[in-house]
Order: C-alpha cells, then sequence, then structure tokens
C-alpha cells in the first residue's frame, strides 16, 4: 500500500503530495507533508489528520455537486473496493487466456497494442480484440476450417471471462452477513452522495467501464432507480429512442406540470455488460441473479436464437475504438459525450485508471469549455497514468486530484469527504437563519459600538 497521498482543490495551485506518518494515531491517521512541497493550509513538518483535510475537501465536493449537469464515471476501483469491505479475497484478475493453437499470434499482438495505448502489458481484453480480427481475417480469406476452431475456442475464453466476472460477484454475495451489509452500507452512501440531486437540476448520469452488476445492486439496496435505455420485462431490450425517458409524480393538488420524482439516475455501462446478449441483432439484457454460478443455462434458454457465449455483449476494444464504430457502443458513447461535453458540468471519476483513450479524449474535449470540472478520486495511480494525464490535459485549473490510500479509499471518502447523501434544506435553512441572526446583532453591537462575540453560535 502506498503511502504517499496527492490532493488538489480549492485553491491549490498544483497538487500537494502529503504522506502517512501514523496509521494507528487515536484521532485517526496523521500526515506530513512530502520534502520540498508547500501549500496554504499545512506547514512543513506540521502533522495533520482529517478534521484538517475535512473542511478543504467536503465543502468544495459539496459545492461541485451542485452543478448544474453532474456525471460520474467509475472504473474497476469501485468494486475492488467493496469486495475489500466485505472481506473477500482478491477479485479474479484480467490476466491472458489460452486461445491453443492460435495463442502466440494472438498473445504477440495484443502486448504490442496494449504498449502503443500506454499500458506494460495485455490482457484478456487486448486478447478479445485481436481474436476478433483474425477472426474475420480468416473468414475472408476461406479458411473455414481455422475459422471454425479460433471461434470454438473464442467462445469457450467468453464463457470463461464471463465466469470469473460471476465469481467476483458471487464473493460478495456469499460474504459473512455484517461484512456483506458493511460493504453495501458503504456502497449506497457512495452512490447517494453524487444521486442525492433535486428534481430541479438536471439527473446524475453514472457511467462505468465495468461488466459486473455491482451498481445495479447497489442502486437496488438504496432505491435509487436507474434510467438506461433498455425497455420491457422478460428480456429488456436496448432501445436508441429512449434517451429522454424520465420519472414525474403527481403531489396532492397539482397545478401545472408534473415533478420530477428524486432519487433517479441515469445509468450506461460503456463496455457492455455481463447480462447484455446479442439477440438476433437486437440487444437484450437477461436476467442473470447475482453472483449466479454459471452463465451457461442463460445462454442455452430454448427458443432464445442465441449463439452461446459469442452473443455476450463485453467487448472492450480501447485501441481500435471499437466501441465507436459499432453497435450499440456508438449509442453508448455518444451520451457520454453528450454528457460530459456541456456548460456546468461535473464530472467525477472514481477508481478510473485513464487507460481507455477513447474516454481520455472525451474528457479533453470537455475540459475545453471553462466551466466544467473534473474530478479525480483513485486509491492510486501504479503506472503513472492519472498525473500523466493531468500533466497532458494541462487545464489544473478545472481539475481536482484525491489520489491515495486514505484521500482516494471508500470508506474515508464516505466518512470524511463525501456530500451528504441525502436533499439536506435544514442545513442550508440553519446556515441562513445563522447569517440573518448575526446581521442583525451585528447591526445593534455597531449602533451601540462594543466589541463583537466571536462565536455567532452564541448570539442570543
Amino acid at each position: 500500500m502506498s503511502l504517499k497521498q496527492i490532493l488538489k482543490c480549492r485553491d491549490d495551485a498544483g497538487p500537494v503530495s502529503f504522506d502517512l506518518q501514523n496509521a494507528s494515531s487515536s484521532s485517526g491517521p496523521e500526515f506530513v507533508l512530502v520534502d520540498g512541497q508547500s501549500c496554504s493550509w499545512a506547514k512543513a513538518g506540521e502533522s495533520f489528520g482529517p478534521e484538517r483535510l475535512r473542511p478543504r475537501i467536503e465543502p468544495w465536493l459539496t459545492a461541485l455537486c451542485q452543478a448544474e449537469h453532474m456525471s460520474l464515471l467509475v472504473g474497476s476501483g469501485l468494486t475492488h473496493a467493496v469486495n475489500h469491505l466485505g472481506g473477500c479475497g482478491a477479485l479474479p484478475g484480467m490476466g491472458s487466456a489460452d486461445f491453443g493453437d492460435f495463442h502466440e499470434e494472438i498473445d504477440v499482438e495484443a502486448k504490442r497494442s496494449a504498449k502503443r495505448a500506454g499500458r506494460r502489458e495485455g490482457n484478456i481484453e487486448d486478447q478479445v480484440r485481436v481474436a476478433n480480427e483474425l477472426l474475420r481475417g480468416l473468414q475472408i480469406l476461406g479458411a473455414s476450417a481455422r475459422s471454425r476452431a479460433l471461434a470454438k475456442r473464442l467462445e469457450r475464453v467468453l464463457r470463461g471471462f464471463a465466469g470469473s466476472i460471476l465469481d467476483g460477484e458471487r464473493q460478495l454475495a456469499l460474504a459473512k452477513g455484517v461484512d456483506r451489509e458493511k460493504a453495501f452500507t458503504y456502497l449506497v452512501s457512495f452512490l447517494m452522495s453524487f444521486a442525492s440531486r433535486s428534481g430541479t437540476r438536471d439527473r446524475l448520469h453514472i457511467f462505468t467501464t465495468n461488466y459486473d452488476r455491482l451498481i445495479e445492486a447497489g442502486a437496488e439496496v438504496a432505491g435509487l432507480h436507474l434510467l438506461d435505455r433498455f425497455v420491457g420485462s422478460l428480456a429488456p431490450i436496448f432501445r436508441s429512442s429512449r434517451l429522454d425517458l424520465d420519472v414525474h409524480y403527481n403531489p396532492p393538488g397539482i397545478r401545472g406540470e408534473p415533478r420530477y420524482l428524486e432519487g433517479v439516475a441515469r445509468f450506461t455501462k460503456l463496455h457492455g455488460s455481463l447480462d447484455w446478449l446479442d439477440v438476433q441483432g437486437s440487444i437484450r439484457r437477461f436476467g442473470v441473479p447475482f453472483g449466479a454460478r454459471s452463465i451457461g443455462p442463460y445462454l442455452d434458454t430454448p427458443g432464445s436464437g442465441l449463439a452461446g457465449a459469442a452473443s455476450l455483449m463485453i467487448y472492450p476494444n480501447a485501441v481500435k475504438d471499437r466501441e465507436t464504430a459499432a453497435y450499440p457502443y456508438v449509442e453508448l458513447f455518444r451520451d457520454f459525450a453528450a454528457a460530459a461535453c456541456r456548460p456546468n458540468n461535473t464530472l467525477v471519476t472514481f477508481g478510473y485508471s485513464f487507460g481507455d483513450e477513447h474516454i481520455n479524449r472525451v474528457l479533453e474535449d470537455m475540459l475545453t469549455i471553462p466551466s466544467t470540472h473534473l474530478v479525480v478520486i483513485s486509491f492510486g495511480d501504479p503506472l503513472e497514468r492519472i498525473m500523466a494525464t493531468y500533466k497532458k490535459l494541462g487545464r489544473s485549473a478545472q481539475i481536482s486530484l484525491l489520489i491515495g490510500s486514505h484521500v482516494g479509499a471508500l470508506s474515508s471518502l464516505v466518512d470524511h469527504y463525501l456530500p451528504k447523501p441525502a436533499i439536506d434544506r435544514t442545513t442550508f435553512r440553519m446556515a441562513e437563519l445563522l447569517k440573518a441572526r448575526w446581521s442583525t446583532v451585528q447591526r445593534d453591537i455597531d449602533r451601540a459600538g462594543v466589541p463583537a462575540p466571536d462565536d455567532p453560535g452564541t448570539l442570543p
């Protein structure tokens, strides 16, 4: 675990680095600035803790979350964080798969393309992309026997990949009751910190590159209604015409237009999902239970017209930008670009490592609009892609950073730094009351010519 924390918010001219000095202090973790660092809110050699960081981070994030438009981009870091809180073991990795007779050629090309994209090693996502390209090439050349062999191997790999995703879900589903409840409590608080927007503001739009259904499970526990492009009950079908669908309600005695229902968010899975299937040219979502033992029974449903695991819509292709050229990915990325590149928009990333160039380009375009803001929250930056992207973007005034095992951890964020996961009218009313009371008493004090009290909260 890295001890280095990186924070940039409010009036910080650049990222401020500080190290964990004492993790077992009775008052919480203690930090000290890295040698050579300076900032306006801490002195060199001085120790500080969450009580110093909270007044800087929480009001800033709360203000940003009140922007006219709000988006949340979630990467695999959220799944790892929730599973860790649930006391689960390490999640199945994204290591390479075995493609039999084609493995050497596919593996070499996958590694080459991964390095071109700024990643050290290729993984199963790169291999699947290369295997699809090779399969298409064999079909064009008329090598039917070899193409059939590769298609069978690809289907086996995808079935195994889907099984590994289900294994990760099942770890959390089978966790001890207390640990599972703790994990979902933090997940719900995290989601509602951003989704608690009044009906007069634009809906939160959640984007994720994950294939698992953790966000969907957390939304069900929270009572958060997710709006996506799928329509139907038994096997919802992806529709391009359902972008502006929303939920309203009619208060008693209403006159005029209905009001927006609170607790509603839009939801888009940019890289597809474990339960999305290509059924005879249509994209459908099948009811695979969270943490099911196998996806096989749902692929082999009689009369479904499925073609096995090859019909799973989990084809990430970060280098060749397949997402921007094939259905339904073109629709999903159009939603992402439209939601991000708007004036007065705040986009928060959590657990996203900035390894997808097609996403990074949208963020770069977004920051050309001066009223937009990007908040990057991550548990770490082991490949230093986040800081490299930060320098490349060159828009430091529009970027906030919370990187590290404390400021970027799900538990400490929920406990100390994220906005209150509710629509908090009471706090605003209290602040207005204290302000009005202070102004009234201050005016009387000025007339009397006596010193003002230090604490306006003690005023009569």
